[in-house]
């Protein structure tokens, strides 16, 4: 059998695949050949880069898995692949810490202007390194913070969990649970008993207490934070997105960052990517990353050897 690893695999996950028989395809297929092309494998995997939509679907009778190394499953007509017995198999587990630390992160950097000091000190360190401290003097710390969690899977929860061991109140929505138990994330040296349960509430609640929000849902279900849920936030709230893009309404955003609503954000995913529009780009106070909530040499192995797991089980 055939497999094409279209956007890159973990070498640990492709010597299991090997090591299991399957012959492998590692040279990228552009996604303008993608239809022509896909009828001579057995499988194909996939990242985020490449899209596996009906038309390729229906021109590959052969295909019988879909792999997509990662949590989300947007860039894959699911359904229609379902229909056609093909099965569409994903690795939710294997980045969950990775994404939840860059959340993390992205929210310590922006309560503490790293992204505009960084910016203004490449440009003019030398010349006006009194002045720059000067204007990082208001940065904030977490503890004693709220944060509002939109999304109480597993990355949810491990954002959640980092934040409650730094001193932070979490609060949560999620329209399909009522209460999430978060699990303390602590060195395996340590015990590892500490949990904390927490009853969600409606995204307005959220939305009217959090002193900061990071959203950890799906994409697909249009705008989660539009214009209307800005105004019904707290004056200076900060807003983390590492989820998918298309769940902020970017333009909205923008506008309540220039009008003081929301003094803190920061994106690792964009409504189009790369973005065509480059103004949240050029936004000094806004923290960016191009979807690397998974690039880390941890979650990328841990992702490599769960799909070909999935992978093997499912063609054997």
């Amino acid at each position: 059998m055939k497999i094409l690893v279209n956007d890159g695999l973990h070498p640990a996950g492709l010597e299991l695949l090997k090591n299991a028989g399957f012959e492998l395809q590692t040279e990228n297929v552009p996604q303008e050949q993608l239809k022509d092309k896909l009828n001579e494998f057995d499988a194909i995997l996939v990242r985020s880069a490449t899209k596996v939509r009906e038309e390729h679907i229906n021109a590959a009778p052969n295909l019988k898995v879909i792999g997509r190394g990662g949590v989300g499953l947007d860039n894959i007509d699911v359904e229609f692949a379902e229909s056609k017995d093909i099965q569409v198999l994903n690795t939710p587990a294997a980045s969950t810490r990775s994404v939840a630390e860059l959340a993390m992160a992205h929210l310590f950097s922006v309560v503490r202007f790293l992204p505009e000091m960084n910016r203004k000190m490449a440009a003019d360190g030398v010349n006006d390194f009194k002045a720059l401290k000067k204007g990082a003097s208001k940065g904030v710390e977490l503890s004693g913070k709220t944060l509002g969690i939109i999304g109480c899977g597993r990355i949810g929860r491990e954002t959640a969990a980092i934040a409650l061991g730094c001193g932070m109140k979490v609060i949560a929505h999620d329209p399909f649970i009522s209460e999430t138990e978060i699990s303390l994330s602590l060195h395996p040296e340590y015990s590892n008993d500490f949990k904390v349960k927490i009853q969600t509430i409606s995204k307005a609640d959220l939305l009217a207490q959090a002193d900061f929000v990071s959203l950890h849902i799906p994409g697909g279900q249009g705008y989660v934070l539009d214009q209307a849920d800005f105004d019904g936030m707290k004056d200076g709230i900060g807003i983390v997105n590492c989820a998918r893009g298309g769940t902020i309404n970017e333009a909205a955003l923008i506008s309540a960052m220039e009008s003081g609503k929301v003094k803190y954000a920061a994106t690792d995913v964009f409504e189009a990517e790369p973005p065509v529009d480059d103004t949240i780009l050029r936004q000094n106070q806004i923290g960016l990353s191009p979807h690397i909530g998974a690039s880390t040499v941890e979650a990328q192995e841990r992702v490599g050897i769960e799909l070909a797991e999935r992978v093997i089980a499912a063609l054997k």
